[in-house]
């Protein structure tokens, strides 16, 4: 095999000259019925979703009202990235999105890793929506007095685990009206749901049935799926403009004091999160052969989407802090909690639809977005000639719609939330680094046609090494020096109460749960009789490890260090050599200044991701390659056309 043949590239104008003739590689084109108002309501319809109506409580607890900056920093490293998208969704205006981008820039195999990534983001970032769909709306159905059987409402592995606990906990001697209302669910569906051979069928059906009709309307027409996005986005920010016009009336400025309570660190703790609060406006580009005027509209439509969405972001963070303390927004639906604490129940209801109306709106997007990377990967010969069908009457990608819905529908049949979303994060982040490189990749090549729009250029070597040198002054200034020389020398770190947690066996837990429970039984039931919660609060820290310790567990054991510790420093580690080594060949280079911090900026929130996340995307890449290799690389037909 010759070396330079997985890097084998695609030909922009190739490319062009199968998009004018309406085809590509001999199939049907898809119908052309977008223009810039409807590309910025897609983005609208990604972006506000499960940020504005959940992580963004999190967010700021940790941050105060001060989270405000970190929306801010999060939207400008997805401004530099869209940069780069709108650039080669100007050069490329195709199916495809990051996959072709890097399929031009970079070779066939990074394009196939990007488009193996691209599952992540939106396959698997789409289970997640569906689970979070349904919490709201089994919520909403409960507000009005509805009330589905418990086992048609949660996923099989929530259930079991949460039944095993409650059982160990009631065997300890706690109360079935004790327990947590989540452990509480758990346990009454698995109880009643029905039985087949000893199997217990439990399954989360309203999450099942919005995938069905999601993928049924994107099936149906882009002219269809435009619709009822535009008429999805009209009602949630009607509803989003009520809660800002309603709640400034409400906002008690004393509370904004202090405005960064947990300084940067605290501030910087939900970064993960809210990137996930604005993943999707990516997901535009993938819709650029349905473009009436793809060169100029895309770049538009992704700017208005960020810049929208990223106003109504910091307004309602400062609304929501501005009403109650910034302690108690740490809940999951913190919108409909501060008007509930307010006495205004009218309007919990209406933000409890909009919730419904939000989540459906990102579903649909990303569920538009992953047939046309599997369809573009298909034309290539990277994927069979069945995922590039597109449906004669409706003009979609039909097959690859249909396999899908499959897709995200299956695993919900039994993973829960929390085992997908930093998967999604990570996957969307790599697909970022690797569109702001290509646009470095090629800012000097004068042989590749140019779009109508083109990043501007700022020369980053007057820029870059200034920032990097001031980062590194930064952290050694008195107030950071003592954690940066801990960072570097690798020194002992107490764990965390989770990762203790974690650590201890179950009959040490239960142990745990009792002392806390007969200490302090009314913090405990404040704590949801929750453990981690209970012993997350500042005063309860010290607490916490002194009565580990009482089990028997040694002071040592309540450290990381040595090779375990620097494990988890290595994505850090990553992130800082490859901003060194950036910044020394952008000073011979003259790299373009805005990629250059979109890319920096995207794998720093990488390095933010817990090692786990990194080593679960490695294994997921490794299998990627493995398809390529058995199927993809014979199969390619820039390689058959070389051949």
């Amino acid at each position: 095999m010759k070396q330079n043949s997985l890097f084998r590239k695609k030909n922009v104008r190739d490319i062009l000259a199968s998009a004018q003739q309406g085809e590509s590689d001999g199939h049907e084109a898809l119908g052309k019925h977008l223009k810039v108002r409807d590309l910025a309501a897609f983005g609208i319809a990604a972006i506000i979703g499960a940020g504005i109506f959940s992580t963004i409580g999190t967010a700021s607890a940790d941050g105060g009202p001060a989270v405000i900056f970190l929306f801010l920093f999060t939207a400008l490293a997805c401004g530099f990235a869209a940069f780069a998208y709108a650039e080669f969704a100007s050069m490329v205006p195709v199916a495809g999105s990051a996959y072709t981008y890097s399929y031009v820039a970079f070779g066939e195999i990074i394009a196939w890793v990007i488009g193996w990534s691209l599952i992540m983001e939106y396959a698997i970032g789409n289970v997640t929506v569906a689970i979070s769909w349904s919490d709201y709306f089994t919520g909403m159905l409960h507000g009005i007095g509805i009330d589905l059987p418990a086992w048609i409402q949660t996923d099989y592995m929530t259930a079991s685990n949460g039944h095993q606990e409650a059982v160990s906990l009631m065997n300890g001697g706690k109360l079935f009206e004790n327990l947590s209302t989540g452990l509480k669910a758990a346990h009454h569906a698995w109880e009643t749901a029905p039985t087949i051979g000893g199997f217990h069928l439990i399954f989360d059906l309203p999450a099942i049935l919005i995938v069905v009709l999601i993928t049924w309307l994107v099936y149906r027409g882009m002219k269809e799926s435009r619709n009822a996005s535009n008429l999805m986005v009209v009602v949630k920010l009607a509803i989003i403009l009520l809660v800002i016009a309603v709640g400034i009336f409400y906002v008690d400025t004393e509370n904004w004091s202090p405005f960064a309570p947990n300084g940067v660190s605290g501030i910087l703790k939900g970064v993960s999160a809210v990137f996930f609060a604005y993943i999707g406006f990516d997901a535009i580009s993938t819709t650029a052969e349905e473009c009436e005027n793809p060169q100029r509209d895309l770049p538009r439509g992704m700017m208005w989407a960020i810049i929208i969405c990223t106003v109504l972001y910091v307004i309602i963070a400062l609304i929501l802090t501005g009403m109650v303390s910034y302690k108690e927004l740490a809940v999951g639906d913190p919108l409909a909690y501060v008007f509930e604490k307010l006495d205004l129940k009218w309007m919990s209801g209406i933000i409890a639809v909009s919730a419904v109306v939000a989540m459906a709106s990102v579903l649909l997007v990303f569920q538009m977005g992953q047939p046309r990377i599997w369809m573009a990967m298909s034309r290539d010969g990277l994927l069979p000639p069945k995922f590039a069908k597109v449906h004669p009457r409706f003009k979609t990608p039909s097959f690859s719609t249909v396999i899908v819905g499959f897709v995200v529908a299956i695993p919900i049949l039994f993973l829960n939330l929390t085992t997908v979303t930093d998967l999604c994060s990570i996957g969307t982040l790599f697909a970022f680094v690797l569109v702001c490189g290509g646009v470095l990749v090629l800012q000097n090549k004068t042989d590749i046609p140019r779009g109508k729009f083109k990043t501007p250029y700022i020369n980053g070597k007057f820029v870059l090494p200034v920032l990097v040198i001031g980062a590194g002054i930064l952290l050694f200034t008195p107030e950071y020096k003592a954690g940066t020389m801990a960072f570097i020398k690798n020194e002992k770190q107490l764990k965390s109460v989770e990762e203790v947690l974690g650590e201890l066996t179950t009959e040490q837990t239960l142990t745990l749960k009792r002392t806390v429970d007969t200490k302090d039984p009314e913090g405990f039931k404040k704590a949801e009789n929750d453990v981690e919660n209970y012993y997350s609060q500042d005063e309860k820290s010290e607490q916490f490890y002194a009565d580990v310790q009482e089990l028997g567990r040694s002071e040592r054991s309540l450290y990381s260090f040595g090779f375990a510790l620097f494990a988890h420093k290595i994505p850090m580690w990553i992130f800082l050599l490859f901003t060194i080594g950036i910044t020394i060949v952008t000073i011979f280079k003259n790299l373009s200044l805005i990629p250059l911090l979109g890319l920096l900026s995207c794998l720093y929130m990488m390095a933010q991701l817990k090692l786990d996340n990194w080593i679960a995307f490695f294994i997921w890449l490794v299998i990627g390659l493995v398809i390529y290799f058995l199927y993809s690389r014979k199969h390619s037909k820039l390689r058959l056309k070389n051949s």
